[in-house]
């Protein structure tokens, strides 16, 4: 479902949220507080251009969406768009290499999506108050991020990689999903996968938040 509103005064909100429940009761508990959901909708390829026309001041971005589109999302409506309170919700908030990627794509929230429905309104205020908002055990990766920095790539790793490789990671280091990079690079679909495929066994990960993490650790997709 695809929604818009406009709201009158008070914080405007946008949902990306794929659980038509989750997504009514976090409505719910907004509108309860008298704030204004302007737009939402579960599905990501429809997110940016509906939120860019809404410019809310919070976000609430689901990221467990497959890949990194939700990480895409989220760079793009901070680096692009200019939308600065971006709160997010996983199911996977023990995952300290996710946790870096959101950072990196300029969230200032991070809640485990078991989060209470009126937590979240707290945490919308403080997100559109400039506030860094994280659950418990996001805290605790939090505080180990700020004393050991990204690991990047291993001795001799990016020679190995070949210079379609190379090519491909920079995108993917982007937050570009297989889908536009094939677009990008006039490629198959399967060929792209194929490729991220090795990449990811070149450099010794097994998922794209970890790829996306080393590969700008190692001076990759830092220029749009």
């Amino acid at each position: 479902m695809i929604k818009c509103a406009s709201g009158q005064g008070g914080l405007r909100v946008a949902l990306l949220q794929p659980d038509p429940q989750l997504r009514r009761d976090i409505r719910s508990a907004l509108a309860a507080d008298g704030i204004d959901v302007v737009a939402e909708t579960g599905e990501i390829d429809r997110a940016l251009p509906l939120f860019t026309a809404a410019y809310p001041d919070v976000v609430v971005v689901d990221l467990d969406y497959p890949g990194a589109a939700a990480l895409e999302t989220c760079r793009t409506l901070a680096r692009d768009v200019g939308i600065r309170g971006i709160l997010t919700m996983t199911q996977h908030c023990d995952d300290g290499m996710l946790l870096r990627s959101a950072l990196v794509a300029g969230v200032r929230g991070y809640l485990p999506k078991s989060t209470e429905p009126v937590e979240i309104v707290s945490a919308v205020h403080a997100v559109a108050g400039g506030s860094m908002v994280v659950g418990d055990t996001a805290a605790r990766l939090v505080a180990g991020l700020l004393k050991t920095p990204a690991a990047p790539f291993g001795e001799g790793t990016q020679s190995q990689l070949t210079r379609r490789e190379l090519e491909i990671l920079e995108l993917v280091a982007r937050g570009y999903d297989n889908r536009r990079i094939a677009r990008l690079l006039t490629l198959a679909d399967k060929t792209v996968r194929n490729h991220v495929s090795a990449i990811f066994g070149k450099v010794g990960v097994d998922s794209r938040a970890q790829v996306v993490v080393r590969a700008r650790a190692a001076g990759f997709g830092l220029t749009s």
